[in-house]
C-alpha cells in the first residue's frame, strides 16, 4: 500500500476538523455518545476525501521515455571558438 501524499494528509486532517467542528456547531450535542458519533462520522469523511485526491502520475512522456530500451543518442563533443581579448596599450608617463 502505497504511503498518503501531503496533499491527502492535508485534505483529510482539515475536513475532519473542519466537519467535525461544523457538525458539533449544528447539533448543538453535549453528549458523550452524540460527540462519540460525530468523531467517527468526521474521521470517516476525512478518509474519503483524503483517499479521492488525486495522486500525481507520471507524464506519458517520462514514461514512454523509461519504457524504451534503446541506447540514449551520443552527443558530440563542441569545442568552443576562443573569444578575441582586447589588450590596451600602456603609456609610461612623460616628463614634461
Amino acid at each position: 500500500m502505497p504511503r498518503p501524499t501531503v496533499a491527502q494528509l492535508t485534505y483529510g486532517s482539515c475536513t475532519v476538523i473542519f466537519s467535525t467542528l461544523a457538525m458539533l456547531l449544528l447539533s448543538q450535542t453535549s453528549s458523550g455518545p452524540g460527540v462519540a458519533v460525530i468523531a467517527v462520522a468526521a474521521l470517516g469523511l476525512g478518509l474519503l476525501v483524503a483517499m479521492t485526491v488525486p495522486v500525481p502520475r507520471p507524464s506519458p512522456a517520462s514514461a514512454s521515455a523509461s519504457a524504451s530500451v534503446s541506447a540514449p543518442p551520443v552527443r558530440q563533443q563542441v569545442q568552443p571558438e576562443p573569444v578575441p581579448v582586447p589588450v590596451a596599450s600602456v603609456r609610461e608617463p612623460t616628463a614634461s
